[in-house]
């Protein structure tokens, strides 16, 4: 298990302005269309999700540093639990000519607004009960997708990238390390269930016997 920086990159060059988010309009509001998963959420206020959710590139500098992390080939399976609308699976499968890319996501809209490049590589479900047989992918990853999860799910979660992996995983999840970041991810999030320190999350993988590579992103 080690900590890997691939989110970081994209993470730390988006600005937030995290009183706004709370003042402009009623959070409870906005995180009620939010967990939705719809249109709200991808592509409607940035005061709601992300604020039109749509390929730029970024991803691809996270796809070649993951490919060449994990020495990703042609003929190998990588799955992407929580895959949005499959920018990242586009460009793994970009980075590495022949590789086998699949993506769960339980948005019907994220599905329905998936690249067609990779949309016929993505299924619906959640990730604590995956579709898939054991051992079956090179590489697992989830990416801000399971601190979305009631710890009962979040456990479940664990163990099924477990179950479905060769040995290589990567998640990335939301944690804070300080009271300034404990508010501002409370601030800012709209449909996180799981608040962890980085200690409590190490925990989690003792207790639910996940193994595979993590990283954490902070609001400072």
């Amino acid at each position: 298990m080690a900590i890997r920086e691939f989110v970081s990159m994209n993470h730390k060059a988006t600005e937030r302005d995290y009183v706004a988010r709370v003042t402009e309009r009623d959070k409870a509001e906005v995180a009620d269309l939010a967990l939705q998963w719809d249109y709200d959420y991808w592509d409607g206020s940035r005061q709601t999700g992300f604020g039109g959710y749509s390929y730029d590139g970024r991803w691809r500098k996270v796809a070649d540093k993951m490919s060449e992390t994990y020495g990703l080939k042609a003929g190998m399976r990588v799955l992407d639990v929580g895959s949005g609308k499959g920018f990242l699976l586009h460009d793994l499968a970009e980075s590495v000519p022949g590789l086998e890319v699949h993506g769960l996501e339980i948005s019907k809209y994220g599905i329905e607004h998936t690249m067609e490049s990779v949309k016929d590589k993505v299924v619906y479900g959640h990730a604590k009960e995956l579709p898939f047989p054991d051992d079956h992918f090179d590489l697992v990853i989830s990416i801000n997708t399971l601190h979305n999860l009631y710890n009962y799910e979040l456990f479940a979660a664990f163990r099924e990238i477990e179950r479905v992996s060769k040995g290589q995983s990567y998640i990335c999840v939301e944690a804070y390390r300080n009271e300034r970041e404990k508010m501002n991810l409370l601030y800012w999030q709209l449909t996180c269930r799981a608040f962890h320190t980085p200690e409590e999350w190490a925990w989690i993988y003792e207790q639910t016997g996940y193994s595979g590579d993590h990283e954490y992103i902070y609001f400072e």
